[in-house]
């Protein structure tokens, strides 16, 4: 309300209202990463009241703390350029608390592969060319400043799809297109908090150590309970964790100068000062942020789950029967081979069966 023709705090040279609708698919995307860790026994209803409830309480005050005027981590001192703690961070740690909550998943293969790997590389595409605008877009303006944060993004997501890509290959002697979108998007996670603070070069190592960190995070899932469907906590979380911390390291004040308007003190690495200090601030952002989301996610989810109504898992039936047919209606392929009503003459009606029978032979024959 009364932003549609006032200038932006952010940056008086854009409209307020422009600022609304941009912070506004922040909030939207945010949540949606959480719930992907409750694939396959997530009930509907709840999950959409979840996503107010979490957006209000949960991303609203990180996102106060790191980019309000008078938040404490921005009063601190505090780097975040493009939401490492209040997207990422705090996305997968309370993805983390919901799957602990909703248990596992009935007969759960940990090392189940995604049933459509075409969709996975349409899908890391899109989300690679979306952040050109999620993080560049932070620098508030077509300026120089925007053009290196669309370079970092870039360099540090072909960094990190290559390297998650060749550890794999070093274990499996295979190449794979999974392992390349799984770094891809690791890269991208990592150098979100940072894209705006670094030089390019610098950002060769956010997608080398959030591809290693995040992969090991994948890895260490298995040894745990806690089955986060998609790997929310250990992309997200921890890659918007370590890279807070790198930017603490690799933060340039000259870089943040390039919108004609920003200025920070710098990182560790920013000249002959060697402001270590700034990595404790980015260290107390990363703990602040974790312990809320820890601690209002689980309350928001124990209240609900004890209304009537709102319950958070199916039951097993719903569960068996497929989520999206039960709780939606519908479903993602709609399929039946055989037909409903089979012809009265029986020479037809074999000649259709044996037709239904070898069409199937020869999709599992594909397969």
């Amino acid at each position: 309300m009364g932003v549609a023709d006032a200038p932006s705090e952010a940056n008086p040279r854009i409209p307020e209202i422009l600022f609304c609708i941009y912070q506004g698919m922040f909030a939207a995307i945010t949540p949606a990463l959480v719930i992907g860790s409750t694939a396959e026994r997530g009930r509907f209803l709840p999950t959409i009241l979840f996503m107010f409830l979490w957006t209000t309480l949960v991303y609203d005050f990180i996102c106060y703390w790191v980019w309000g005027p008078n938040g404490w981590y921005f009063v601190l001192g505090g780097l975040d350029f493009a939401g490492g703690l209040p997207v990422h961070l705090a996305s997968g740690v309370s993805a983390a608390v919901y799957a602990w909550l909703l248990e596992e998943r009935e007969d759960h293969i940990k090392d189940a592969k995604p049933h459509n790997i075409v969709q996975v590389i349409l899908g890391t595409s899109l989300i690679w060319f979306g952040y050109f605008g999620f993080n560049g877009g932070s620098a508030m303006g077509a300026n120089t400043r925007a053009a290196i944060v669309v370079c970092n993004t870039n360099i540090s997501a072909c960094v990190g799809a290559v390297t998650w890509a060749l550890m794999d290959y070093a274990r499996d002697k295979k190449f794979s297109s999974l392992s390349f979108c799984f770094g891809a998007i690791s890269g991208l996670v990592t150098v979100t908090p940072a894209s705006g603070f670094i030089l390019p070069a610098a950002s060769l190592a956010f997608g080398f150590l959030g591809a290693v960190g995040c992969r090991a995070a994948v890895q260490l899932k298995k040894l745990v309970s806690v089955d986060d469907a998609l790997d929310v906590l250990a992309i997200h979380g921890v890659g918007g964790g370590l890279g807070t911390i790198l930017c603490g390291i690799f933060a340039q004040n000259d870089i943040t100068g390039l919108d004609g308007m920003s200025a920070i003190p710098g990182g560790w690495l920013d000249g002959i000062e060697a402001r270590w200090i700034q990595i404790v601030y980015q260290l107390a952002g990363c703990g602040a942020a974790t312990v809320w989301s820890v601690f209002v996610t689980f309350a928001i989810l124990f209240v609900m789950n004890k209304i009537p109504g709102l319950k958070l898992r199916v039951n097993s039936h719903t569960a068996g029967a497929g989520i999206d047919s039960m709780q939606m209606g519908e479903k993602a392929y709609e399929y039946d081979p055989v037909p409903t009503h089979a012809p009265e003459h029986s020479g037809a009606r074999r000649g259709s069966i044996a037709a239904a029978l070898h069409h199937i032979k020869r999709m599992t024959v594909n397969d």
